[in-house]
């Protein structure tokens, strides 16, 4: 591979990132838990290091700014559009492989 500046480096990182919001708000039917349980990650997840970069440039973004960024509306409108109540195989999953703090 050809040797890419930090500036190139960053706008494709800046594209990959953008391409998996885009991917995560069209596939609405791809509930968290599963996210989590598949891949350690989630929208939430997405969102607080969204914020925590904006915090360690100097930028203040709230919370909730950080997660309507990800989901492309207000998480609570988002929740009430998109989630559903997680299965007991879900939950039982998520209590199996949850990160360990």
């Amino acid at each position: 591979m050809t040797a890419l500046t930090r500036e190139q480096e960053t706008e494709l990182e800046a594209a990959a990132f953008r391409r998996l919001v885009a991917h995560l708000r069209e596939r609405r039917d791809v509930q968290n838990i599963d996210l989590m349980n598949l891949a350690g990650f989630c929208r939430n997840c997405l969102s607080n290091w969204y914020r925590e970069a904006a915090e360690e440039a100097g930028l203040p973004v709230s919370k909730d700014e950080s997660r309507e960024m990800i989901y492309g509306m207000p998480y609570e409108e988002w929740k009430n559009q998109h989630q559903k109540e997680a299965s007991p195989v879900q939950k039982a999953a998520f209590e199996q492989n949850k990160p360990k703090d």
